[in-house]
C-alpha cells in the first residue's frame, strides 16, 4: 500500500512539472523542494538529485515499511518486545518531524489545481514558432518523445487524490503519545542516538556528493560554453554567407551605387605611403599596426595564417622562411583573395594551385629584397588578403629572432633581425603580438626580453602561447602553463594573455582542419576543465576578436594625433620651399622627370633639323681621318713602288677590291653610328640659356648611354653599301678640269699631312735641332744621338741612289752599321730598319708632293691616256677615285641616318624613358639635390595628410 501511494505521488509531482513544459525549462525534480525530493521515485532511480539510501546501521532497526497507515494504534508491548517498539516510535517520529505529509499535501493540491486549471494556461502562453530556434534542440527531442496528454489523462480524480491524504486525527493522538516517550532519560534516547549517527554518516556523504557536484556542474559549464560557442560559430557562418551574398550583389552592379574603399584599405594606404617616406624632417611614422615578433619556429607565420584563413606563407623545416618584414591588410569581402599593392593579379584562396603561386611569388619578392651578402632584409613586402568573416587589421610579420648565426648566413644577421624587431617596435601605438613556443623551455626565449624592454607595462603587448598540445602533453606540472600563460614565468607584462593550437605540424593541414583540432583539443583539455585557463583565452578565433578590438582601440585614440603632427610638418616644409625657391613649381621626382622626358624628346626630334650638307661633310670627314692610313700605307705606297703605270693601276685596283669587300663597308658604318653618337650628344649637353635645368644633366647623360648601348645599326645596310662602293672605286673617268683640280688638291693636302707627322717622328726619334737646343737650353738623349748619327747616314744612302726601293737589303743594313761604328756609335740593325723607314717615307712624300705639282697642268694628258708624254699622274687619279668613292659613301650614309636610325634612336630613346619611369631606384639615383628631397618629402606629406583626414572622417561617420 505504501509502495503505490508513493508511486501516485511521484505521478504527481511529474504531472505538475510537466505542465508548464512551454515555459520553463528544468527537470520535473528540480522543481520540487528538497524534502520531497527526497523520497524514494521508481521513476527516476538515476536522478543525481535522489536521496541515497540509509545506512546499515539504520536499516536494520527499520519495520516501517511492515506497519499499516490507516488505523495504527500506538499498542503497549511487554517488555520483551520494548526494543523494537521503541524504534518503531522513533521512526515513526522522525518521519513526521520532517512533515512530509504536509508537503506531500500541497504537492497534491497544486497538482489538483493544475488539472482544472490547464486549459487556460494553455491558452495564455504565446505562439513561440517564431522564436523556436532560441529553445535548445533537445527541448523539442522531449516533446516528442513524452506523450503529456497521455499522461494527464492518467492522473487519478479529485476523490481519489483526497484517499490519498493521512489520517491526521490519528498522527494527532500518536504525537501526544509520544511526550512522554521522549523525555530525557526514556528507553527511546538510545534510538534516537542511533538515529543522530545515521544522519552524521549522511551529512558526510552529502560533502561528498557536493563535490561530486561541483565537477559536475563545472563539466555542464564547460559543455555549455561549447555549445554556445558552436552556435555563435554558426550564426558568424550564417551571417558570413550573408554579407557574401550582399557584397556580391554590389559587385554585381545591382544597387548601381560606387562602392567606397574600406576603412582597413583606406589605413593601409596611409601606411604604404609611410614606408616609402624618408622621415628627413623628425616626422616619424606612430601609427597602429600589429607587430608579429617572436623566436624562430615559434609559430608566428602560423598564428598568421591562422587568422587569416589560409595558408599563404612559404613553410619550411626548421630554416628561416621569413627574410623581410611582410606587411597583410586583412578586410572583409565577397570572395577569399590575396593580391599585392604593386600587382593586379588575385590569388584564388579557396584553390590549392592559387595558394602554391602566391607562396612562390612571396618566396621569390624576399630572396630578391636580400641584397647580396645578406640574409635578411629591411624592405616590406606588402600583401592584401580579403575574404568573409575576416577582422580587419593591418599586421606586420617580422623574421624570427634567432640566439646562433649558422652556416650559410651572414655574420650581421642576428643583429639586423634585432634592428628590424626594434624598429618597429618602438612606435608606441604598435600592438606587439608576442608568440611563445609553448612546446619549449620558457627559459629559452628570447622574445621575451625584447619585448619587454620595449614596452615594460605591457599596456600594448598581448602574448600568445602557442603549440599547447605539445605542452599539456610534454609538460610534468600542468602549472607551468598556467604560470607562462599568466606571465609569471617571463620579465615581460601583457594586455592580454591568450592559447592557441595551429595544427599537428603537419605544412598539408588545412585551415578547416587545424580549427577542428583546435576546438577539439580545448574541449577535452585538462587546462579548461580545471580552470587553469578561461574560455575566452584559448583559440585563434577569439584571438583575431581581441587583436582586432585592441589594433582599432590604438587607432581611434592615436590618429588624430599623428594627423595634427603631419599638418606641422607639412607647413614647415612649405615654408622652407617658398623661402628657397619662390620663383619655382614644387614638381616631385615624377614630375621632373616627366618635364625631363619631354625635354629628351624634342632634342631627339632635333636630330631631323640637321642639314643634309651638315651630315656629309662630317661623316666625309670622319670616314677620310679612319680610312687614310690604310689607303696610304696599304694601298698607295705598295702601287707607288711599281715600275711602270699598268703594274700600278693592277695594284691599286686589287687591292681596292680586297679592301671593299672585306672592311671599307663596316668601317663607313661605324664612323656613321658614331657621328650620329657625336650630334646626339651635343643636343643632349648643350646649354639652352637661363632655360637649362642642370638637375636635368645626370639623368641626360644615362639616357644617352643607355641608348647608345642599346641601338644597332641596320645590318642590311652594309651590303648595299659595299655594292655602292665598289662601283664608286671602279670608275676613273674624270669628266673635267674642276675634278682633276679637287684630286690634285685632296692629295696634297693627305700627303702634307702625313709628310708632318713623319717630320714630327723623326724629331721624336733624332731630338730637337740645333736651332732648338741653343733657343730653349734641351739637349739630346743618349739613344737619339745614336738614331741622329744612323739618320744622317741613311741619307747619305738615299742621296746616293734617288730610285732606291722602299725596303733595305742586308748588306745595305750591314755597311750603315760599319760605317756608324767606325765612327764609333754602336748600332743594332733593328734600329737601322725602323730608322730607315721614317727617312725613305719622307724621302717619298716629298718626292709625291713634287710629281703632285707637275700634274697640275696634266689634266691634258690625262685626256689623252698620257700619250706621247713623259708624264703619268696615275697617283691623281688613285686619290680622285678614293675622294669619289668618300662623297657617294657620305652620301648614302646620310640617307639611312635621317630616313631610317633617327627614327629608330627616337624610339630606343623612348623605351630607355619609360624604363627608367618604372625604375624608382633609377630616377632616385639620377635626379637628386636638396630642391627634388623637399619637393619629394612635401608632396609624400600632404598625400598623407589628406589619407589621414579622409581616413578621419569615415572613420567617424561608421562610428
Amino acid at each position: 500500500m505504501w509502495r503505490t501511494r508513493a508511486a501516485a505521488a511521484c505521478v504527481i509531482c511529474r504531472s505538475l512539472t510537466s505542465s508548464s513544459y512551454g515555459i520553463k525549462r528544468k527537470s520535473p525534480l528540480q522543481n520540487l523542494h528538497l524534502v520531497s525530493r527526497s523520497i524514494h521515485h521508481p521513476y527516476y532511480p538515476s536522478s543525481k538529485f535522489q536521496r541515497p539510501p540509509l545506512r546499515i546501521s539504520i536499516q536494520q532497526f527499520s519495520s516501517l515499511n511492515r506497519l499499516p497507515l490507516h488505523k495504527t494504534k500506538l499498542l503497549n508491548v511487554k517488555h520483551g518486545y520494548q526494543s523494537h517498539r521503541n524504534f518503531w516510535l522513533a521512526r515513526l517520529a522522525s518521519r513526521l518531524l520532517k512533515v512530509r505529509y504536509l508537503i506531500l499535501g500541497s504537492a497534491v493540491g497544486g497538482g489538483y489545481t493544475a488539472k482544472k486549471t490547464y486549459e487556460q494556461w494553455k491558452d495564455m502562453i504565446p505562439d513561440l514558432e517564431e522564436y523556436k530556434w532560441i529553445v535548445p534542440d533537445f527541448i523539442w527531442e522531449l516533446d516528442e518523445l513524452v506523450d503529456f496528454e497521455k499522461l494527464l489523462k492518467a492522473l487519478p480524480d479529485a476523490d481519489d487524490l483526497a484517499k490519498l491524504l493521512p489520517d491526521f486525527d490519528k498522527i494527532g493522538e500518536s504525537l501526544a503519545s509520544l511526550k512522554g516517550f521522549l523525555s530525557p532519560g526514556s528507553p527511546g534516547e538510545t534510538a534516537f542516538r542511533a538515529t543522530d549517527q545515521g544522519y552524521d554518516n549522511d551529512k558526510q556523504f552529502k560533502k561528498v556528493s557536493d563535490k561530486e557536484k561541483i565537477d559536475q556542474l563545472q563539466e555542464e559549464l564547460l559543455r555549455t560554453q561549447l555549445k554556445y560557442q558552436r552556435m555563435l560559430e554558426r550564426l558568424e557562418k550564417e551571417n558570413k554567407e550573408l554579407r557574401k551574398l550582399v557584397l556580391q550583389r554590389d559587385d554585381k552592379g545591382i544597387h548601381q551605387r560606387k562602392l567606397k574603399k574600406s576603412l582597413i584599405d583606406m589605413y593601409s594606404e596611409v601606411l604604404d605611403i609611410l614606408s616609402d617616406y624618408d622621415a628627413s624632417y623628425n616626422t616619424q611614422d606612430h601609427l597602429p599596426r600589429v607587430v608579429v615578433v617572436g623566436d624562430q619556429s615559434a609559430g608566428k607565420t602560423s598564428v598568421l595564417e591562422m587568422i587569416a584563413q589560409a595558408r599563404i606563407f612559404p613553410r619550411g623545416s626548421g630554416e628561416m622562411m621569413t627574410r623581410s618584414p611582410v606587411k597583410v591588410t586583412l578586410s572583409e569581402g565577397p570572395h577569399h583573395v590575396a593580391l599585392f599593392k604593386d600587382s593586379s593579379r588575385e590569388f584564388d584562396l579557396t584553390k590549392e594551385e592559387d595558394l602554391a603561386a602566391l607562396r612562390n611569388e612571396i618566396e621569390i619578392r624576399m630572396r630578391n629584397s636580400v641584397k647580396e651578402g645578406c640574409t635578411v632584409s629591411t624592405e616590406t613586402i606588402s600583401l592584401s588578403v580579403k575574404g568573409p568573416g575576416l577582422q580587419r587589421m593591418v599586421l606586420v610579420d617580422l623574421p624570427g629572432v634567432i640566439s646562433t648565426v649558422t652556416s650559410g648566413m651572414a655574420p650581421d644577421t642576428k643583429e639586423t633581425i634585432f634592428s628590424i624587431s626594434k624598429a618597429y617596435m618602438q612606435n608606441p601605438n604598435a600592438i606587439i603580438l608576442c608568440i611563445q613556443d609553448g612546446s619549449v623551455d620558457a627559459e629559452r626565449s628570447i622574445v621575451t626580453d625584447l619585448v619587454s624592454q620595449m614596452d615594460p607595462q605591457g599596456k600594448r603587448t598581448i602574448f600568445v602561447l602557442t603549440k599547447v598540445d605539445l605542452a599539456e602533453k610534454n609538460v610534468a606540472s600542468p602549472n607551468r602553463i598556467q604560470q607562462i600563460i599568466e606571465g609569471k614565468l617571463f620579465p615581460m607584462k601583457a594586455l592580454g594573455y591568450f592559447a592557441v593550437v595551429t595544427g599537428k605540424g603537419n605544412s598539408s593541414e588545412s585551415i578547416e582542419s587545424i580549427k577542428e583540432y583546435e576546438e577539439e583539443f580545448f574541449q577535452n583539455s585538462k587546462l579548461l576543465k580545471t580552470s587553469m585557463l578561461k574560455a575566452h583565452q584559448v583559440t585563434t578565433k577569439n584571438l583575431s576578436l581581441a587583436v582586432s578590438d585592441c589594433f582599432w582601440k590604438m587607432v581611434r585614440e592615436s590618429v588624430e594625433q599623428q594627423a595634427d603632427a603631419f599638418k606641422a610638418t607639412r607647413f614647415n616644409l612649405e615654408t622652407e620651399w617658398k623661402n628657397n625657391y619662390p620663383r619655382l613649381r614644387e614638381l616631385d621626382r615624377n614630375e621632373l622627370f616627366e618635364k625631363a622626358k619631354n625635354e629628351i624628346l624634342d632634342e631627339v626630334i632635333s636630330l631631323t633639323q640637321v642639314t643634309p650638307k651638315h651630315w656629309e661633310e662630317m661623316l666625309e670627314k670622319t670616314l677620310w681621318e679612319r680610312v687614310s692610313t690604310h689607303v696610304i700605307e696599304n694601298i698607295y705606297l705598295p702601287a707607288a713602288q711599281t715600275a711602270n703605270s699598268g703594274t700600278f693601276n693592277t695594284t691599286v685596283d686589287i687591292k681596292l677590291k680586297q679592301w671593299t669587300d672585306k672592311q671599307l663597308p663596316n668601317k663607313a658604318v661605324e664612323v656613321a653610328w658614331e657621328t650620329l653618337q657625336e650630334e646626339f650628344s651635343r643636343f643632349m649637353t648643350e646649354k639652352k640659356g637661363k632655360e637649362h635645368d642642370d638637375i636635368f644633366d645626370k639623368l641626360k647623360q644615362a639616357v644617352k648611354e643607355e641608348t647608345i648601348k642599346r641601338h644597332k645599326w641596320n645590318e642590311r645596310a652594309e651590303d648595299s653599301l659595299r655594292v655602292i662602293q665598289h662601283n664608286a672605286l671602279e670608275d676613273r673617268s674624270i669628266s673635267d678640269k674642276q675634278q682633276w683640280d679637287a684630286a690634285i688638291h685632296f692629295m696634297e693636302e693627305t700627303l702634307q699631312s702625313r709628310l708632318k707627322d713623319t717630320e714630327s717622328v723623326i724629331e721624336d726619334m733624332v731630338g730637337p735641332n740645333w736651332k732648338k737646343r741653343w733657343l730653349y737650353w734641351v739637349g739630346r738623349t743618349k739613344e737619339q744621338n745614336i738614331r741622329n748619327e744612323t739618320k744622317n747616314e741613311l741619307e747619305k744612302l738615299i742621296k746616293c741612289n734617288e730610285d732606291h726601293p722602299a725596303y733595305l737589303a742586308n748588306d745595305e743594313v750591314t755597311t750603315v752599321r760599319k760605317n756608324l761604328e767606325a765612327r764609333g756609335v754602336a748600332v743594332d740593325p733593328c734600329l737601322i730598319k725602323d730608322t730607315w723607314h721614317q727617312i725613305y717615307r719622307r724621302y717619298f712624300l716629298k718626292s709625291a708632293l713634287n710629281h703632285c705639282n707637275l700634274c697640275r697642268r696634266g689634266f691634258y694628258y690625262y685626256q689623252r691616256h698620257f700619250v706621247d708624254s713623259e708624264l703619268e699622274c696615275n697617283d691623281v687619279v688613285l686619290f680622285w677615285r678614293i675622294q669619289r668613292m668618300l662623297a657617294i659613301t657620305a652620301n648614302t650614309l646620310r640617307q639611312q641616318l635621317t630616313n631610317t636610325e633617327v627614327r629608330r634612336l627616337e624610339k630606343n630613346v623612348k623605351e630607355v624613358l619609360e624604363d627608367f619611369a618604372e625604375d624608382n631606384e633609377k630616377k632616385v639615383m639620377l635626379l637628386t639635390g636638396k630642391r627634388v628631397q623637399l619637393a619629394e618629402d612635401l608632396k609624400k606629406v600632404r598625400e598623407i595628410q589628406e589619407k589621414l583626414e579622409a581616413f578621419i572622417e569615415a572613420l567617424h561617420q561608421e562610428k
